[in-house]
């Protein structure tokens, strides 16, 4: 590779100066630097969208629609895929009042899962219970399940072992 000397001029401000210490070499060296750092940036941005789609897409988030049993009720379930394939379900209720307080009187409330296979099936019984200087009542389950949920939704029951869920539905969420 050949290296010739040239002189650049720049103008700035009405007063000429001349660069002639600068080689082609240089030159290209610096244009390779511009196109080195553009392509790192390209590349750093478009891992930080990969990264963002695949976080946000493994954890689904579904808030229950409005129960016309218990008004106040309010909640969420969030579902995520593990490294085993399996489905953690994870659903936090606020305001939910205790069964016995229904019309008529319920034992529990029941999680059920609803399948792409039309298969419903009793995932467990949510507790509530007061929380420390306040007295709104909060209630969690969590569990894991091998089939991935469409729908998931709560209804009173007379008793937590029941295959098949009463038509008293407390909450649901869309499909997700």
């Amino acid at each position: 590779m050949t290296i010739t000397k040239i002189s650049v001029a720049k103008e700035h401000s009405n007063d000429v100066f001349t660069d002639s210490n600068k080689t082609v070499g240089q030159h290209q060296e610096t244009a390779f630097n511009k196109s080195a750092i553009l392509a790192r940036a390209i590349i750093l941005g478009s891992l930080t969208i990969i990264a963002l789609v695949t976080f946000s897409s493994c954890t689904r988030k579904a808030v229950f629609q409005i129960s016309p049993i218990v008004p106040a009720a309010r909640g969420y379930v969030k579902t995520k895929k593990d490294s085993n394939k399996n489905y953690n379900i994870y659903v936090s209720l606020e305001d939910l009042a205790e069964p016995n307080r229904l019309t008529p009187p319920k034992h529990a409330y029941v999680v059920w899962l609803a399948t792409t296979d039309n298969i419903t099936k009793n995932i467990g019984q949510v507790k509530t219970s007061k929380s420390f200087m306040s007295h709104t009542l909060k209630g969690s389950f969590e569990t894991v399940s091998a089939t991935k949920p469409v729908k998931i939704f709560i209804t009173a029951e007379d008793d937590a072992t029941v295959q098949s869920p009463s038509p008293m539905m407390v909450m649901t969420t869309d499909n997700f």
